[in-house]
């Protein structure tokens, strides 16, 4: 995080390692800053994926009165941009909105120096002005508050979803919750395993562990046994009493064991026993399966807003899952036997920052 640019707005510049302790009480004060803004994020996607992090920084009198994290994702497959922030839902710009016009112009001045075509912003202030495609339809999250007790928390989930809980809890299953190397390999198995079966390639395993490493207490690891093997995992987030389910997912017997279900309805009284008092279901690809898996939970979806910027002729990337343009390449993904899709994967999957 050094500063080596000057930018044309005198109040706006780079941090360096100096500014920890300040982005540290700015990010703890701001009430937008999200999980994906903390500077253990920050500092987990670069130490492992290679992606740097520019943090776009305003001031006034000396204090830090906005803030735009970045990272600099490169990837010979799908390209360079500028992502706030880097393999995350949430980021871009927090703080007084007086100052977005000034940190947005410097984010394009900084994309231009780094020959980065793209800027994309997940959240937060949105640029207006010419240059910028806003997206307020493509993806939607879901936060709920948690209930009082276990029974409480069951009985709050619509009857139908609830009944496949209720089966779930009625076979042999065992919840373990914890952050060692044990719970690591669990969960990196299951969810290797359960987005090659999506047709997607898995993220290194070092972006999970830099993750737990960085957050400490505030990440963990829940996953669901079947006669002593995992067969659901989840690695989830904690910020301001809010827990969220991050990087999750299930094998092919999770689904006829209801798995899934008992992990997540698991993790909701593991978080109240926390101390949280809202389950942050993330966010969900409009009208996808996840979306209305989540509103099967009784989770009401609220539109999220991004918005990119390319430099003039160049496309914006194309890292969606869902492009037509992957079709195929997913449906033969999914045919790629496990040890070699996760071999592949992480040389694929860290360029979709």
């Amino acid at each position: 995080m050094n500063a080596p640019f000057r930018f044309l707005a005198a109040r706006v510049r780079l941090a360096d390692p100096g500014d920890r302790p300040a982005m540290a009480r700015f990010l703890a004060e701001d009430p937008a800053a999200t999980a994906f803004h903390r500077l253990e994020w920050i500092d987990a996607v670069e130490r492992a994926t290679g992606h740097r992090a520019h943090l776009l920084l305003a001031e006034r009198d000396g204090a830090i009165t906005a803030m735009l994290p970045l990272h600099a994702a490169h990837s010979p497959l799908f390209g360079r941009a500028l992502v706030s922030t880097g393999f995350a839902v949430g980021g871009g710009l927090i703080g007084d909105a007086g100052e977005a016009t000034a940190l947005f112009d410097a984010a394009r001045e900084l994309a231009r120096r780094l020959s980065t075509p793209t800027i994309e912003l997940r959240g937060g202030l949105m640029p207006e002005g010419t240059g910028w495609h806003i997206k307020q339809d493509s993806h939607a999250g879901f936060v709920l508050p948690l209930a009082a007790d276990d029974e409480a928390q069951l009985l709050a989930v619509p009857r139908k979803q609830r009944a496949e809980v209720r089966k779930g809890l009625g076979n042999d299953l065992e919840v373990r919750v914890g952050r060692s190397g044990a719970d690591r390999a669990m969960h990196y198995a299951v969810y290797a395993e359960s987005v090659r079966n999506l047709g997607t390639p898995v993220f290194p395993k070092r972006l999970f562990d830099a993750v737990m490493d960085l957050f400490v207490a505030d990440a963990d690891i829940l996953t669901v046994l079947h006669q002593g093997k995992p067969v659901a995992s989840v690695l989830s987030l904690y910020h301001r009493g809010a827990v969220m389910p991050y990087w999750g997912g299930g094998v092919f017997a999770a689904r006829a064991l209801r798995a899934n279900d008992v992990m997540y309805y698991a993790l909701m009284n593991h978080a109240r026993g926390r101390g949280c008092d809202r389950f942050d279901f993330g966010r969900s690809k409009t009208d996808s399966g996840a979306y209305h898996f989540k509103r099967n939970w009784g989770f009401v979806p609220e539109p999220l807003s991004y918005a990119t910027w390319s430099a003039d002729g160049v496309p914006p990337r194309d890292v969606n899952p869902l492009s037509p343009r992957y079709r195929a390449k997913i449906a033969a993904w999914q045919k790629l036997p496990l040890p070699i899709a996760n071999r592949l994967g992480p040389l694929i999957a860290t360029g979709l920052a």
